[in-house]
């Protein structure tokens, strides 16, 4: 590999395009919500809303545990930095990237208590731009950093669902 490319992928990226992204998703469903409001497509009884309020809750709980397990193991939780360690325990032994999933249910949740359908809208446009735009670039940094370590463990975890 050139001394370039491989410079290049010490890291995902210069940009930490979770957050941001959060955040255009969070504006967007709230203006969205207000201009262009769309009528709820759930029920809107105890079932359903448990179901949705655990959405949320489990988005939560999946981050705090994905985000102990990287503290445990030294190394960053920060999108555009490169990792140090790869992690393969906790919740990251069932898949490559909870804590974008954890966002994902925290937004779906988000929809249910305002009843706001837009969140779970932009939620899924989340997804996809996450992957385009941190996933997979943080999957080349980490082969190029662990290799066949990498390589082994993508081979046997799923990214998403």
């Amino acid at each position: 590999m050139a001394p370039a490319a491989a410079t290049e992928l010490s890291r995902p990226g210069r940009i930490p395009w979770p957050p941001i992204l959060l955040v255009l998703v969070a504006a967007g469903a709230v203006v969205l919500g207000r201009v262009m409001p769309l009528a709820w497509p759930g029920m809107d009884d105890g079932p359903a809303r448990a179901v949705g309020l655990g959405f949320g809750a489990v988005g939560i709980l999946l981050f705090i545990w994905a985000g102990l397990t990287l503290r445990r193991h030294r190394t960053t939780i920060m999108p555009h930095q490169g990792a140090s360690v790869l992690v393969k325990d906790g919740p990251y032994r069932w898949r490559r990237h909870p804590i974008y999933i954890a966002d994902v249910f925290v937004l779906f949740g988000i929809g249910e208590v305002t009843h706001n359908i837009w969140w779970v809208i932009l939620a899924i446009v989340f997804a996809v731009l996450v992957t385009v735009l941190q996933i997979i670039p943080e999957e080349r940094h980490l082969e190029a950093t662990f290799g066949d370590e990498w390589r082994d463990y993508a081979a046997r975890t799923r990214r998403w669902f």
